[in-house]
């Protein structure tokens, strides 16, 4: 046991003490053990569960997540302050001088009009920042463990940004269409079956640019049409009554499918 005083109420260096010990002789031997590869998975895993509790509103869960997501930040800085390259003070230094820098308007002589002015000196900061010198340096700088819908997303932001989009929503649904007909093309033409994948992704990013033209977040969007599956699902099962699905011809399955849509309102 550790000489550690225990306390009614603990600030955030108290709670970076508490992530050094554990990690140290006389802590515990699981968070020793521990590097960033082994943990990479819960910092995503707690800003997730982050994410649910601003979804669902809940200031209680907010104020635990947000301290999941701090114990991460703690946990990664204490290993590498034992390595000698940087500790929790650095990445906050860092992190100041970044938004000093891309906040000349409020710590610096710049004027905006407003904030559209403020994301364009934002990005343009960020690139001279990070030596981005072509467009196409923006578009790779994009995280590839994004979630595939933001990323293709934030790809087709950065390239909107180069005047690379459609004049209309209209046009990137027309580019949709023409997408699953490609599909449907290398799906009938069995010389063409191997491309059935890469069109299907093809047919994801153009939905994306119709989401993102519609001001809708497609990850949200996808997540919104899979609780509507399963809510229909349910209720198709419901209706079965003891009748176990898989005895149920799929004629008779798209009956009770559709009866419950029309349960929702929807024809």
């Amino acid at each position: 046991m550790v000489d550690y005083i225990q306390k009614e109420r603990y600030t955030l260096e108290d709670f970076r003490e508490i992530i050094h010990i554990l990690r140290h002789e006389g802590g515990c031997p699981w968070d020793q053990e521990q590097t960033h590869h082994s943990i990479r998975r819960d910092l995503l895993e707690e800003a997730a569960e982050l994410a649910e509790a601003i979804d669902q509103e809940s200031l209680p869960g907010m104020e635990e997540e947000l301290g999941d997501v701090l114990l991460q930040v703690v946990f990664h800085a204490d290993i590498e302050a034992d390595a000698g390259h940087f500790d929790l003070d650095d990445v906050a230094d860092h992190a100041a001088k970044k938004m000093i820098f891309r906040h000349p308007h409020v710590f610096g002589e710049a004027a905006v009009s407003g904030t559209d002015q403020v994301l364009q000196n934002w990005d343009a900061l960020k690139r001279q920042e990070k030596h981005q010198t072509t467009y196409t340096d923006t578009l790779n700088a994009v995280a590839r463990t994004l979630p595939a819908l933001w990323r293709a997303e934030k790809v087709q932001k950065k390239a909107a940004k180069a005047g690379f989009q459609w004049d209309c929503m209209e046009d990137a649904v027309s580019k949709v269409t023409e997408e699953a007909q490609e599909v449907q093309a290398a799906v009938t033409d069995q010389e063409g079956r191997e491309r059935v994948a890469e069109e299907l992704g093809d047919l994801l990013f153009a939905a994306v640019n119709v989401a993102r033209y519609a001001g809708e977040d497609p990850e949200a969007l996808l997540h919104a049409a899979t609780e509507k599956f399963i809510r229909r699902f349910a209720a198709m099962e419901q209706s079965a009554g003891d009748v176990d699905l898989q005895d149920i011809s799929f004629a008779e399955l798209v009956k009770l499918w559709n009866n419950a849509k029309k349960g929702e309102g929807h024809k």
